[in-house]
């Protein structure tokens, strides 16, 4: 839903007899920004900090300029209701985490159905970013919400498993009630735990009461959380890191939008990209200290062990892939194609989920 503009000026100035022109301040653009989680978290710390400073500098010297709400942690949207807040034009731009949507965007959760990948999220940032400029279907995915695919994104830090108790083994996890996002829940198949959907939100209180056992997290959002203060046992599973959102817009406003603005949106989330790795990769050493402080409480998973558990699992990318082809989506050409990336770097894969 486009918002009216705000009432331009452009009343002459009269001096010294003689008609001069006044120049026109920049047309103001009003734009809600959205995103259900907290700004502790990196991803939304960047909207403020790198993707609205990014936009505004994009506009300076241009006819426009942007007048910005942000709406974080719940205040207009709950976690994985973002893409609604956009579709229906509560909000004209959206951080999207795809995670929580692995129904309405399967193919956006394309590493999340194949765990145990690499553990550097720019790779997997990239490698997703180019499944949307070369795979026909991927970014018009996006279309069906009335969104416009901007760029960019964020990839979420290597995965480890945090629990109220120790796990060395699979089978310590036998029984016990594991909370992981979205699709991550299908990681713990075959180990004998028992897996919860749930988010970063709830995640310490639920294990405060004991709800849940133990998250399947990332570092740096579980140290911001508190987490080892009612999680303190970290198991290194090399998981992977996990391409988890994006920035879009609503497509209908974007196509309203003068070329300075929707060329400014772009080139903001790829700035926010850019930024948000950075700061990711200095923090990761840090939120691993905090949340695993001594090595009592501190377990890397043996590499056969890592593969026991990765072989363990059914076949989550086929199964994935072919669910989203009986949608009309290229789930296995997406599979094909990302794993096909994934290799070509030399990326360590605790399991190969190619369908060849």
């Amino acid at each position: 839903m486009r918002k009216p503009l705000q009432h331009i000026w452009a009343l002459p100035v009269l001096a010294a007899g003689l008609a001069v022109p006044a120049t026109a301040p920049a047309q103001s653009i009003d734009v809600t920004l959205v995103n259900g989680h907290p700004s502790i978290f990196l991803w939304v710390k960047h909207l403020t900090e790198t993707f609205i400073p990014a936009v505004n500098t994009a506009l300076e010297g241009t006819d426009y300029s942007i007048n910005w709400s942000e709406a974080y942690g719940g205040s207009l949207a709950a976690v994985g209701g973002e893409m609604e807040a956009v579709e229906v034009g509560l909000a004209e731009v959206a951080a999207i985490p795809t995670v929580f949507m692995p129904t309405q965007l399967p193919l956006q959760n394309v590493s999340y159905n194949t765990p145990f990948g690499p553990s550097d999220p720019r790779l997997v940032m990239e490698s997703v970013a180019m499944l949307h400029d070369t795979v026909p279907g991927v970014e018009e995915s996006w279309h069906e919400y009335d969104a416009e695919y901007l760029g960019g994104g964020f990839a979420l830090d290597n995965y480890v498993l945090m629990t109220n108790f120790p796990v060395t083994s699979i089978e310590d996890l036998e029984g016990r009630r594991i909370a992981a996002p979205g699709p991550a829940v299908n990681w713990l198949e075959g180990t004998g735990a028992v897996g919860v959907s749930g988010n970063l939100t709830t995640y310490y209180n639920d294990i405060q009461t004991g709800v849940f056992d133990g998250v399947i997290v990332f570092p740096t959002a579980a140290a911001p959380a508190r987490l080892h203060e009612v999680a303190p046992y970290v198991t290194i599973t090399d998981f992977g890191a996990q391409y988890a959102g994006t920035l879009v817009a609503n497509r209908t406003w974007f196509a309203d939008q003068p070329e300075a603005v929707q060329n400014a949106l772009r080139s903001a989330a790829a700035a926010y990209t850019e930024a948000y790795l950075v700061e990711q990769t200095d923090r990761v050493a840090a939120a691993m200290a905090t949340i695993a402080s001594d090595d009592d409480h501190l377990h890397v998973l043996a590499p056969e062990e890592r593969t026991r558990w990765a072989s363990a699992l059914p076949d989550i990318a086929g199964v994935w892939a072919e669910n989203a082809n009986g949608m009309g989506l290229p789930g296995s050409e997406v599979l094909t194609a990302y794993i096909d990336a994934l290799k070509a770097a030399g990326a360590d894969l605790g399991r190969d989920w190619s369908q060849r």
